[in-house]
């Protein structure tokens, strides 16, 4: 995963994820492999804007100057990218083609305008999406988070959303990745009811995934965003009061309205009852905001008797506990089970299960339901109303609409501007440029007007991984060959990152590709088909690495202390890829002393002599190291490293060849001192471009093992046996052991399981 150039620099828990994959990189490339190992700038947002306001600086001039300031420090590091591929999402020439990327999603229905109200942050002066928010607050600036109608973009990923769960079973992606896009996407499938209101011309669909309790129904809630509230609420008799508590919930978060353990709030809409169809009772409606406007139909049939939330509500209010399903004390808590019905009509005695098939099967046939499926997942909000971020290239004419603007007029290129301000009335400081944003309109040649929202930053990285395949093309976005060759049959073959993005970025960039995909674009179904995770790099104090807390520990200064191939081996050898571990300064010079012996063996070559004694280990040590690198297990490929040095060191001398084929296990981790000793033993060619080593199976076979001996299946006995034994040797051997004679106290053996050279099964 690209970075995002920050003022700040990397810090060495940045690079841990650039170390693995140069390491990765390198391996392959010893393995014969063609490599593609890029690297570019993700640098559009709201963070460099701010900067530059703050600073009052142009953020094309700041975001240049930290771009610089990344590509030395890795630089620095020894990293093997390929500089001549090395994009920019701010580049004119790459935000073409996202440009041109947005019409396709454009012109397919799958961008759409909206003036349904957004999450605004204040602070930042923008519309976010939910993805955008950490704990319910702006992710970028901490601030407290509400709800404003605004006009804007927005992608219709819900299209997507059947295909988003289901091709995840064709990703080797880590468990708990899967399970995070699964939840965010939330698919439930449920039943769709409509309860009338009483005294009005009204409905309010409510969608449940147990219409099996439907007869413990004691009240409905709507949230406060439900379009019952559109007309005004004059039709109720406590209108002042419902009033107050929408304007109040609107500076709520969702997360921290739908927290759990949260106090419930609610008030009772006065003057309305809705009905419900199952036994034509009339129920309370309130509006609460544990309920939200945008998950399902922004209304619930509240159950106390089996929904915890209800069941606290209804206790707060003193309202009515019904039970339906048998099951637990409810006058306790909710039971939440599933169960067998009870005073639930002509359903009663009927389980769940059933109850749900036939109850939805009533809905339908009466005409006052539907079986339906429900997303948590929302379409995605495509607007900021900032400067720094791509132009979205759309025309609005007061005679043709929304018009596209010519692929042959891309790039719609940000124009030069001298403050960076947003406006706050939900307009970039792109609508006070007249210049830029009147137009002809390119259908009929009357005045048009530019689309003045700009994309956020997830536009550019949605799709930077096909640019690198391709980063000069002028005429197309990526080669159509180009792109089958690398894309392969399964898309990037290891892609590497922090869990944060789990879901957004990896929603997101899926999402693109897809339609990419249904437009012929690409030629594989999803655009990563491994993914890795880093573990959080920590400050020694144990705490996530920040100038707030002053634990930053800048790569450039442990480079210049300890030199940087210490630094790529000590954050490998750290502790397990994807587990967080605190930095150790005083740790690193374990580190330091493993290569200055590696250094130091150069002494103990004998180029006559065929160390015997080494042999086996060198190719067990070439067996594990090869297969740690595949499975990102880089700790333990460097420990047993270590351990091949030792026992040089202890012996004292080892052939130059043994050597020679060491030095290549550790070229991916200690690029620098790997390449320099390689010179000083006379080599001419780059030890990079030499062959990965090979082991002989003969030599890392273990001559003897240690026997597990069970008796009917519980563990007996154990001792050293020699490899390669046959089931009635091994037999043979175990029942002359006096531990084993005295479990089988003279009964006759009925079988024998015998896993070689593992264990042996005596079932008597």
């Amino acid at each position: 995963m690209f970075p995002y150039p920050s003022g700040e620099g990397l810090h060495v828990g940045h690079i841990k994820a650039y170390i693995a994959t140069d390491v990765y990189a390198r391996h392959k490339k010893m393995n014969g492999f063609n490599v593609l190992h890029p690297m570019g700038w993700d640098s559009f947002g709201l963070p460099a804007e701010n900067y530059a306001i703050k600073n009052k600086i142009n953020p094309k001039v700041s975001t240049a100057k930290n771009v610089a300031t990344f590509k030395k420090q890795l630089s620095n590091i020894g990293f093997n990218y390929d500089w001549s591929r090395e994009i920019n999402t701010t580049d004119p020439e790459y935000y073409k083609w996202t440009q041109w990327i947005f019409l396709q999603l454009f012109k397919k229905g799958l961008a759409y305008e909206s003036y349904e109200p957004i999450i605004w942050c204040p602070s930042c002066k923008t519309g976010l999406a939910l993805e955008d928010l950490e704990d319910g607050k702006c992710e970028r600036c901490g601030s407290d988070i509400e709800k404003r109608p605004m006009r804007q973009w927005v992608l219709a990923i819900t299209k997507y959303a059947d295909r988003l769960l289901e091709d995840l079973s064709l990703l080797d992606w880590p468990a708990s990745i899967k399970e995070s896009q699964k939840n965010w996407i939330g698919r439930s499938e449920g039943s769709e009811i409509d309860f009338k209101v009483k005294k009005l011309d009204l409905t309010i669909k409510v969608f449940t995934t147990r219409v099996d309790t439907i007869f413990g129904a004691t009240y409905l809630v709507v949230a406060p965003e439900h379009p019952i509230f559109a007309a005004g609420n004059l039709i109720f008799s406590n209108a002042e009061e419902i009033n107050k508590y929408i304007i109040a919930s609107k500076k709520i978060s969702d997360i921290d309205r739908t927290a759990e353990g949260k106090d419930k709030t609610g008030v009772e809409l006065l003057g309305v009852k809705a009905i419900n169809p199952f036994n034509n009772e009339e129920i309370p409606i309130f509006v609460a905001d544990y309920v939200l406007g945008h998950y399902g139909t922004g209304a619930v049939m509240a159950v106390p008797a089996h929904d915890t939330r209800d069941w606290e509500f209804a206790k707060k209010y003193n309202l009515p506990i019904r039970e339906s399903v048998k099951g637990g004390d409810i006058s306790v808590e909710a039971f939440t089970e599933d169960g067998i019905l009870v005073d639930s009509g002509d359903f009663t005695g009927l389980v769940s299960s059933e109850a749900r098939k036939k109850m939805t099967e009533w809905l339908k046939k009466n005409k006052v339901g539907r079986k339906t499926v429900n997303y948590k997942l929302q379409d995605w909000v495509f607007s900021r109303q900032r400067y720094w971020g791509e132009p979205i290239p759309l025309i609005h004419c007061d005679k043709c609409g929304v018009v596209p603007v010519p692929e042959k007029d891309l790039p719609v290129k940000l124009p030069e501007v001298k403050s960076y301000e947003p406006t706050g009335t939900g307009e970039s400081p792109l609508a006070g440029i007249p210049n830029w944003v009147n137009v002809k309109c390119p259908k009929c040649g009357g005045k048009g007007k530019r689309e003045t929202n700009t994309m956020p930053q997830w536009a550019g990285s949605s799709w930077y991984y096909l640019r690198y395949i391709d980063p000069k093309n002028k005429k197309m976005f990526v080669d159509p060959k180009k792109e089958k060759y690398w894309m392969g049959k399964n898309g990037v073959d290891m892609y590497v990152g922090g869990t944060e993005h789990a879901t957004r970025h990896l929603v997101y960039v899926r999402f693109w590709h897809k339609v990419l995909f249904d437009l012929k674009l690409v030629s594989t179904k999803e655009p990563f088909y491994r993914l890795a995770n880093q573990g959080l790099v920590m400050g020694e104090d144990k705490r996530k690495m920040s100038k707030r807390w002053g634990n930053v520990v800048n790569p450039d200064n442990v480079v210049a202390d300890f030199g940087a191939d210490t630094l790529r081996v000590y954050e490998m050898f750290m502790g397990p890829f994807e587990q967080a571990i605190s930095w150790s300064t005083s740790g690193m010079m374990g580190s330091r002393r493993f290569l200055e012996k590696v250094w130091r063996l150069m002494e103990s070559i004998d180029p006559k002599l065929k160390n015997k004694e080494l042999e086996s280990l060198l190719h067990k040590t070439i067996k594990k190291v090869g297969e740690d690198i595949e499975n990102f297990r880089f700790n333990t490929a460097i420990s047993t490293m270590m351990i091949f040095a030792n026992e040089v060191e202890r012996l004292g001398t080892v052939s130059k060849s043994q050597y020679l084929e060491f030095l290549k296990l550790l070229a991916p981790f200690a690029p620098h001192i790997t390449e320099e000793i390689w010179h000083e033993l006379g080599h001419k060619k780059s030890v990079h471009v030499e062959k990965w080593s090979k082991y002989n199976k003969s030599k890392v076979k273990e001559k003897s093992f240690i026997l597990v001996v069970q008796v009917n299946g519980k563990v007996r006995d154990q001792f050293e046996a020699p490899c390669g034994l046959k089931e009635n040797e091994v037999l043979d051997l175990t029942l002359k052991r006096e531990n084993v004679t005295n479990y089988i106290n003279g009964n006759s053996v009925k079988r024998v399981i015998w896993v070689p050279d593992k264990l042996i099964n005596i079932v008597i």
